[in-house]
């Protein structure tokens, strides 16, 4: 293990212990006791979605589809909770990958800046964003979640090619590209899948893929949810579900399982998430614009 690999983890792990102190602290603040224990189908969805998660198939587009079909957050809160929530198993699969597979040191810190500083600015605009504007993001990303997912299995995007490192106009697109990843995740975009493709179609190998994306998510998604956890905008109990559930969910799916094979599931959550994306977009479309008082004058 190299240096460069040492002072992530040292970061990351660091990082985890403030975002969970912080986050602990605001929930005690509140005073409500056994109301914040998540239900069992909230510690089920926590699981099952950061265990697919660590084996390839995001985590947002599945956590969000569930939510939605069996009516377990507000949409409003949607964004909040998949970025509250996931964020400390995100950290967990960072640290575990990271710690396997050495990156360019360069290539690697200007992608998690730039990853940071995108979600910062997007999560300040998303606590903002009325409930139409939430489900309208929501069902977009879903959709090219759907479209991601069936094209892997369709074979028609770069598997990547053998490169370790990028450099010229290559680094300053991924560079830049990472940037508006990171600004999207807040809305509940998963930064993996874009990330991953443009990486490979840059002609990065693959495997170093993982620790960039991982890491960008480690470091951007605790950053970014306390400022919904200070804005209130998301759900407290089902985000400590994903939490709970979700970190012995990511050391199972990496230590005893490693790998299974997702063709038949991805096709599964292709069908669901579609579905899912279509029902939140006519539900923006069919609900009223509101207009602010201020934008009348």
């Amino acid at each position: 293990m190299n240096r460069t690999q040492i002072t992530l983890l040292l970061a990351i792990g660091a990082l985890a212990l403030w975002f969970a102190h912080r986050w602990w602290r605001s929930l005690t603040s509140k005073g409500s006791g056994g109301a914040m224990r998540p239900s069992a189908e909230q510690l089920l969805i926590g699981f099952v979605t950061n265990f697919f998660d660590t084996l390839g198939i995001s985590s947002f587009a599945t956590t969000t589809a569930l939510y939605r079909l069996r009516a377990v957050v507000m949409d409003e809160q949607i964004p909040g909770t998949l970025n509250v929530g996931h964020g400390l198993p995100t950290m967990a699969q960072a640290l575990i990958f990271i710690a396997a597979v050495a990156v360019e040191p360069v290539l690697l810190a200007s992608m998690i800046t730039s990853a940071v500083l995108g979600a910062w600015l997007g999560a300040g605009i998303v606590v903002r964003l009325q409930r139409r504007a939430i489900q309208l993001g929501m069902g977009v990303a879903l959709l090219i979640a759907a479209s991601l997912f069936a094209l892997v299995n369709l074979g028609l995007l770069s598997k990547g090619g053998d490169a370790l490192a990028l450099s010229g106009w290559t680094f300053a697109l991924a560079v830049t590209a990472n940037f508006v990843y990171g600004a999207l995740m807040p809305l509940g975009i998963g930064l993996f899948g874009p990330c991953m493709i443009t990486l490979a179609l840059l002609g990065m190998n693959p495997l170093v893929a993982f620790p960039i994306m991982m890491g960008s998510c480690a470091f951007l998604m605790p950053l970014a949810s306390v400022r919904f956890v200070d804005s209130g905008r998301y759900d407290a109990r089902a985000a400590l579900g994903l939490t709970l559930a979700g970190l012995p969910a990511v050391l199972l799916a990496a230590y005893i399982v490693k790998s299974l094979p997702l063709t038949a599931m991805r096709w599964l959550v292709v069908g669901v998430v579609t579905y899912v994306a279509i029902s939140v977009l006519r539900a923006a479309l069919a609900s009223p614009v509101r207009v602010s008082t201020e934008a009348r004058l």
